[in-house]
């Protein structure tokens, strides 16, 4: 099964790649935990990153764990460290960023369906989130409280420079290729010199993996790692239309590999936002690797739907008769009562 970390020793070391969405493929922070809990104590850690972030929650248990390992730990930004893993660099000893790397730092967000009382809770559970990020971001670059809330609520992309410069980063290394097949569009203000890499480089065939970004370093053989959380409860897969297919060239005239690339990006964006809609990024990575049509993985993903159970708050008031209340019969022998 795909993983979105790897674990493994390196002569006297241990490496620790996490290179793909935080949380996905089912797999939580706990197995991750255990494994890094079962190094001999005092193993050095080279952590590697290049990851769009994910469930904040798992980031958190992973930051902490990392800073109460007393081996040392050097942070290896890859590629990129977005969101939830962003936060996890900041546990590092050292933080080293090649030169054409990437940081950022946002807001936490979640997604809630409910009444007004559930809402206002949401919002304060992410304030809550957010000052203990807050507080490990500016633990680490030495800027106030103050200053890093706004950076976050801003969306703030540093190049390795600007993290080296704001303290977020530590020491800047030579570049490295960058091979990405990478959703930038779900952020909105990457920088543009990030799009274009992302555009203009050709896919890999990993991209189908489910995993959302790779890098690839010529020197080195880093190891390779199979959304508060997006907590996503979609009611609906929405109707995305397969992409268009390519249109039929002459006989004998070789198929347009731009096309082709094009149209396999197209669906595997499709697929992961169905599944990020329907509340299961882990599916992904299975169609994907089946090739399944977009109409198979929204009769999937609806059929999973329909099979999960209700999730009923307790405390809200249920549609239907409520279990203390009386039938009307008894109700209208008690008050009117026969005579004779």
């Amino acid at each position: 099964m795909a993983s979105w970390y790897a674990i493994r020793a390196r002569g006297t070391g241990a490496e620790v790649a996490i290179y793909d969405e935080i949380g996905a493929y089912g797999d939580s922070a706990k197995g991750f935990l255990a494994e890094l809990g079962a190094l001999p104590e005092g193993t050095p850690v080279d952590l590697r990153l290049n990851s769009p972030g994910g469930s904040v929650f798992d980031a958190v248990a992973i930051h902490n764990a990392i800073k109460r390992h007393e081996g040392t730990v050097t942070v290896w930004i890859d590629g990129i460290a977005a969101s939830a893993a962003s936060y996890i660099a900041m546990a590092g000893d050292e933080i080293v960023m090649p030169e054409n790397a990437f940081l950022m730092i946002h807001d936490p967000a979640g997604l809630v369906m409910g009444t007004a009382e559930d809402m206002r809770a949401m919002a304060e559970a992410l304030d809550k989130v957010k000052g203990s990020l807050v507080s490990g971001y500016a633990a680490k670059s030495g800027r106030t409280t103050e200053e890093v809330s706004a950076l976050m609520a801003a969306e703030t992309w540093f190049d390795a420079s600007d993290a080296v410069a704001q303290g977020f980063a530590d020491r800047l290394i030579e570049p490295v290729r960058i091979a990405a097949n990478f959703d930038i569009g779900r952020f909105r203000n990457a920088p543009p010199v990030l799009v274009k890499t992302v555009e203009a480089e050709p896919e890999t065939d990993d991209a189908a993996d489910g995993a959302e970004f790779e890098a690839k370093e010529d020197t080195d053989d880093a190891a390779e790692g199979d959304e508060v959380a997006d907590a996503e409860d979609a009611q609906a897969v929405p109707d995305t239309s397969e992409p268009p297919t390519e249109t039929p060239r002459p006989t004998g005239e070789p198929p347009d590999p731009a096309a082709i690339r094009a149209q396999a990006i197209g669906h595997a964006r499709a697929v992961v936002d169905l599944c990020r809609l329907a509340g299961q990024p882990q599916m992904a990575g299975r169609f994907l690797e089946q090739d399944t049509s977009l109409d198979e993985v929204r009769a999937a993903l609806l059929a999973i739907k329909a099979e999960a159970e209700p999730e009923i708050a307790p405390h809200h008031p249920q549609p239907g008769r409520s279990s203390a209340a009386r039938p009307w019969g008894e109700i209208v022998a008690r008050t009117f009562k026969l005579k004779g």
